[in-house]
């Protein structure tokens, strides 16, 4: 009987026991349990990984805590810029998402791209236009406002820099980099279902402070998201220009079908040693046609679950 799977990240980055409060651990955790939920429900009744995927994502969107939709970080000029990707691994169809804004939930619009244009990649105003077009929900820019965000955008607003969604807390020593204390903060799910079929999604806000219109890694297909059958569905979340360079989420992919490499081997094979040593941090989480998954990460901690139909599921958030 086929296995059908699941599995989420909120991010990953410096996240220890010790920055988190009780109730803040408690509420990440209910974050990730509804999120995880949601998509295995739709797994449970015969859904596709691809809409499981989407509603998976779409929760962790909506919850303020994680660093995509509402809660995402401010830009240098105090606005959001939002990215998201997603795929079928049955078809190879692809929808990705760069630098929109006002669009409550990104990556909605990466699966309208999808099936509903003829392209895999729109960007800016174009995109926010089709969204519109497309019926998506459009919110005023008071809706993705969190005041941890803000407090944060503060710190490094009058700086050169972008940060990489700093840690828990807000006050940073005169001394600090504002890189320092680093916690990446995208979202994503994979999954696969009764059928055999795999998917994934990703979608973030970027980096606190982004200037210039900047994008990471997390709508190029193959380097933060990227699924196919024959292989694996990947989901990443870490240092977006590193990511990129290595084309990450498809290097899973490659070394499993020409090494002939396990999920988990390739996954460790990039996290643990290729990125590692360009300074890659981050993790990522992945799921093969066999209801296999994985989540791996080679940063202090990584929000994340998992759930299967062999009545597996894990919640966690450290290392």
């Amino acid at each position: 009987m086929q296995t059908f799977s699941i599995a989420i990240h909120g991010g990953a980055g410096t996240i220890l026991k010790k920055d988190l409060t009780a109730e803040l651990e408690a509420a990440y955790n209910r974050g990730l349990e509804e999120a995880i939920t949601a998509g295995y429900n739709i797994l449970e009744k015969g859904g596709t990984a691809l809409a499981a995927v989407t509603a998976a994502t779409v929760s962790l969107e909506n919850c303020i805590l994680f660093n995509a939709g509402k809660g995402s970080v401010f830009t240098k000029t105090g606005t959001h810029e939002m990215d998201a990707a997603i795929m079928d691994g049955r078809t190879l169809d692809a929808g990705a998402v760069a630098g929109v804004s006002a669009v409550k939930n990104p990556v909605e619009l990466a699966l309208a791209i999808m099936q509903k244009s003829d392209h895999v990649m729109l960007s800016g105003n174009g995109a926010l236009q089709f969204a519109k077009q497309q019926g998506l929900n459009i919110e005023e820019e008071a809706y993705f406002f969190s005041q941890f965000r803000y407090d944060q955008w503060q710190l490094v607003k009058n700086e050169n820099v972008i940060a990489l969604d700093h840690n828990i807390q807000t006050e940073k020593p005169s001394n600090a980099k504002a890189t320092e204390d680093k916690k990446f903060g995208t979202v994503g799910a994979v999954a696969c279902d009764v059928h055999g079929n795999i998917a994934a999604a990703t979608s973030t806000g970027g980096m606190t402070n982004k200037n210039f219109n900047r994008i990471g890694d997390t709508p190029v297909i193959g380097a933060g998201t990227y699924a196919n059958n024959t292989t694996c569905a990947i989901s990443c979340t870490g240092h977006g220009e590193l990511f990129l360079r290595a084309v990450a989420a498809y290097d899973v992919s490659c070394l499993m079908e020409y090494k002939g490499l396990s999920l988990q081997q390739a996954m460790e094979a990039v996290t643990l040693d290729k990125l590692v040593k360009i300074n890659g941090e981050g993790g990522m989480i992945g799921v093969d046609a066999k209801g296999n998954t994985s989540l791996v990460f080679n940063s202090d901690g990584m929000y994340r679950a998992m759930q299967n139909s062999k009545g597996e599921k894990q919640i966690a958030i450290y290392r």
